[in-house]
């Protein structure tokens, strides 16, 4: 498989399945992933919050990107989550995913521990001498307690194997200074699924998102239709997703788009503590959301 110049597409950021028993529930994980293959999404990007990679052990986390990787068979790369606001177990998880198989990175800015803009680029910069993987950048403010500034962003964009960024700052102003100071091989990826639509009608390269898992056709369409200039399908494809959009954030992210593949019969609705399943009171907007997008009839 030949990687992109620029990373470019839908990637979605796919759920663990989980058996009833807690175990990953591999059959079901193959499953997804041919499925979303085949529905047209551009990558994969399992272990990130939406796969819940903070309540597996590191060999679950290994398990999980090799059986990605091993039901792709290099038809999409596979970007693997391997953050931590450990600097030395980040670069260590790196080269877990490496071995996994892995051909991208994704990695969040350092949690809990809320490290200066320098501090930022120091992590981010000693991952990137300890791995030969290109690097996604993810920043996220709403669950690590900091933003990545943008001009912390683009001093990153300079590290040869940092190629790009899933910006989940909700900040236009900040995601338009990046896409008007990146290198020519930066990709800017919109990490909000209600912010496709303006970030790559502004000039960015796609989304990493949730809704996919259970739309991955549509939202693998919304960023063609935005990469060819048609806008005005792409307004309506947009329109289309808004309302799974809506309910897929109702509760803390994975609950609601688990609920949903486990509607979908796609996978069961097994959560790890903390997270609890969605409350019942919920459901029927989230299935109204899949009839409307055409994920359930």
């Amino acid at each position: 498989m030949t990687l992109p110049s620029r990373l470019f597409g839908c990637g979605t950021a796919l759920v663990t399945p989980f058996a009833a028993d807690g175990r990953v529930d591999e059959r079901a994980l193959r499953a997804l992933v041919d499925w979303q293959i085949e529905a047209g999404v551009h990558f994969l990007v399992p272990c990130g919050s939406t796969g819940e990679a903070a309540t597996m052990t590191t060999a679950e986390h290994r398990r999980v990107v090799e059986i990605v990787v091993e039901q792709a068979r290099g038809r999409v790369p596979v970007m693997a989550g391997a953050g931590s606001n450990d600097t030395a177990k980040a670069i260590a998880l790196s080269r877990e995913m490496r071995a996994a198989g892995a051909t991208h990175l994704l990695h969040v800015s350092p949690m809990y521990n809320r490290p200066p803009q320098r501090g930022i680029i120091a992590h981010f910069r000693a991952i990137a001498e300890a791995t030969d993987l290109p690097i996604v950048i993810y920043n996220v403010p709403s669950r690590t307690g900091s933003n990545i500034e943008a001009r912390t962003t683009l001093a990153l964009a300079e590290v040869p194997n940092i190629l790009g960024v899933k910006e989940a700052s909700g900040n236009l102003t900040q995601i338009m200074e990046i896409l008007r100071g990146r290198p020519s091989h930066f990709a800017v990826l919109s990490g909000d699924d209600a912010l496709t639509l303006p970030v790559m009608a502004a000039g960015g390269d796609g989304v990493i998102s949730v809704i996919s898992n259970a739309a991955p056709g549509p939202v693998a369409q919304l960023v063609e239709r935005c990469r060819d200039g048609d806008l005005t399908a792409a307004r309506a494809l947009n329109d289309r997703l808004a309302p799974l959009v809506h309910a897929a954030f109702i509760e803390s992210n994975p609950i609601p788009i688990k609920a949903a593949l486990a509607m979908m019969g796609k996978v069961q609705n097994v959560l790890r503590l903390p997270l609890v399943p969605l409350r019942d009171e919920l459901a029927g907007e989230l299935r109204a959301s899949l009839v409307a997008a055409g994920a359930l009839s």
